[in-house]
């Protein structure tokens, strides 16, 4: 916009500000209907590897009621499957080699324990034949001292290397233990991941479809279709309260109040009116597009009762008396 269709817009707005409705002049807001309580649900982001594409294979049809708990989507889970099925495998595999491990360093351990005990015994019976050195042989003595060193330092030696066996063993067992336990966590996410393929609805209301970008133009999400994680699908409306909301210019902000009953009219079906109030109004204003110094406020308005044919994204118009300060 030119900078001289700037000032005169900005020159309308400031009339209208100082001029005001006149006596018995109503006040026409523009808005969309939305629902007061509703849920997004969204394609379940998948963890850990082999989660394949995520495909839907079943999806309520839009406007269907639902209750909460009912199934709204379903997604392929064959490949989510077959991963739990394989970590669920190797999970078993890692159960059954600790297993074996186990007996085995038990068999290990009892043959170290053997041995260690007739190095032992071999050590005493060295230190029994060193009592009677005085009595024999001085050869004879000098050999028995060698040999109670040697069976000795037998002793020490198996104690050390077992000690170090028994290290080794522990490691080597941990590290299946690990193994194991990222196996069984692999399973889980696969297991979750499986689970998370099938979601049902969130609470009671009214299905209504997302749309996405598709060979060229926007259409709703359909089954068959290949989805992202994270990816909105639909909503589920909660359609027993409704509002509308709008923007209210600053030419007429002084005019209204929260609370203030209004009327509002549906743009598809205008023989309908139905009853409302204003129930929330922003303190701040926003910046509007055609000049810096014109600014809007987002306003909400509450609607009475309930109607089949209040339904989300519906334009509707808000009419209301001005209200003054005495």
């Amino acid at each position: 916009m030119i900078p001289a269709m700037r000032v005169a817009v900005a020159s309308l707005f400031a009339a209208a500000i100082a001029a005001g409705p006149t006596a018995g002049q109503t006040l026409r807001f523009h808005g969309t209907i939305e629902p007061v309580r509703s849920r997004v649900v969204t394609v379940p982001r998948l963890t850990g590897s082999g989660t394949g594409p995520i495909i839907i294979v079943r999806l309520v049809k839009a406007g269907t009621l639902v209750k909460r708990g009912d199934p709204i989507v379903e997604f392929d889970r064959a490949a989510q499957l077959k991963t739990a099925h394989d970590r669920e495998a190797e999970y078993r595999d890692f159960v059954e080699q600790i297993n074996q491990k186990r007996a085995d360093q038990m068999t290990a351990r009892a043959k170290d324990e053997t041995e260690l005990a007739q190095a032992v015994t071999a050590a005493r019976r060295a230190e029994l034949d060193m009592l009677d050195r005085d009595l024999i042989a001085p050869l004879k003595a000098e050999q028995n001292a060698l040999v109670l060193e040697e069976t000795r330092a037998k002793v020490t030696q198996l104690r050390q290397t077992f000690d170090l066996k028994r290290r080794a063993a522990a490691a080597e067992l941990r590290i299946l233990e690990i193994q194991r336990d990222r196996a069984n966590n692999a399973w889980q996410h696969a297991e979750h991941n499986a689970d998370t393929m099938r979601i049902v609805a969130p609470i009671d209301g009214l299905v209504v479809l997302k749309t996405i970008w598709k060979n060229g133009q926007f259409g709703e999400m359909q089954e068959g279709e290949e989805v992202r994680g994270g990816q909105p699908i639909l909503d589920v409306v909660d359609t027993s309260a409704m509002r509308v909301r709008t923007r209210i210019s600053q030419a007429d902000i002084g005019y209204v109040r929260v609370g203030q009953r209004a009327q509002i009219t549906l743009d598809s079906y205008p023989a309908r009116s139905f009853a409302g109030r204003l129930d929330q109004l922003s303190m701040i204003g926003a910046t509007s597009g055609l000049s810096s110094r014109v600014r809007t406020f987002l306003a909400t308005f509450t609607i009475d009762g309930t109607d089949p044919h209040l339904l989300p994204d519906l334009s509707a118009a808000v009419d209301l008396e001005p209200v003054t300060d005495k």
